[in-house]
């Protein structure tokens, strides 16, 4: 590809830097689990570049329980109003499939719900983020639970499967009253597929975009990476940031990353060659 093609399909994305407030999550499970860790760590990547924040304290990793809600508040609260404090003006985004949780984060000010159950977890979530206008939601498509997810995914059409089901679930969130502009598609990667039906979905990103929604892609240090070149999870940038260059030439809107520095500068300095190239 050319850099006179590269220039007309590139885009930014946005940076939603992962905060796990979890002791199993697959990457940086149990790092910050104290709040105050959880709050320097948050506030490094902000300084970083991060333009979101997505807060998570369930694990949703394959073969993962579930936390209750109050224990999830319990771990998301201190972290929440901290940061605040400290940046009044960040994006927040809750990773839950609760509206328990969800209710009371967007009391606090959070500005987005990212719920991986597309809102098939919980019937009061749809109705909760309706009634809040300023807050949008992430819908992601997910085959299964994380607890059984990853046992012999299938799909006769994955691009075909996924693109529907977040066709379908974007239609029922405006059925429910959740404005079209405040809804963002995440096609799930690693989420009940097979490495297979992961390479197939980013080879053709530019399918999921042309549903008219914002894009997100979280992709970052994901198992498949490890399946085409063996790393542990920390050791995975390179592979992250193959799907960053997609996620860039594919219109994403938001990549949700670990390696906050890293996807920064990367992303820097690949606008700044295909601008001197124009």
């Amino acid at each position: 590809m050319s850099i006179k093609n590269c220039i007309q399909r590139f885009q930014i994305p946005q940076i939603m830097a992962v905060l796990n407030l979890t002791e199993d999550s697959f990457s940086d499970g149990g790092y910050y689990l104290a709040p105050s860790a959880a709050v320097d760590h948050a506030m490094a990547m902000l300084q970083a570049g991060a333009q979101i924040l997505d807060i998570g304290a369930e694990s949703t990793r394959p073969g993962s329980r579930e936390v209750d809600a109050k224990l999830e508040w319990q771990r998301i609260q201190p972290v929440l109003v901290r940061i605040r404090d400290l940046d009044p003006n960040v994006r927040i985004s809750i990773d839950t499939q609760k509206a328990e949780v969800a209710e009371q984060a967007i009391a606090l000010g959070a500005d987005i719900i990212n719920d991986i159950s597309a809102l098939q977890y919980d019937t009061d979530m749809a109705g909760l983020i309706a009634a809040h206008p300023q807050v949008k939601v992430i819908l992601m498509h997910m085959q299964g639970r994380p607890q059984t997810m990853q046992n012999h995914p299938q799909y006769d059409d994955v691009l075909a499967e996924v693109s529907a089901f977040l066709q379908q679930r974007a239609e029922y969130a405006i059925s429910q009253g959740i404005a079209r502009e405040n809804i963002i598609l995440d096609p799930g990667i690693g989420f009940g597929k097979n490495l297979q039906h992961n390479l197939s979905l980013l080879a053709r990103l530019d399918t999921l975009s042309e549903l008219g929604y914002p894009i997100l892609l979280g992709a970052s240090r994901k198992s498949f990476i490890d399946r085409i070149s063996t790393a542990p999870a920390n050791q995975r940038i390179g592979g992250s940031l193959a799907t960053t260059i997609l996620a860039c030439l594919n219109q994403a809107d938001i990549i949700r990353v670990h390696d906050v520095q890293i996807h920064r500068q990367f992303l820097d300095v690949f606008s700044a060659i295909l601008e001197a190239g124009a």
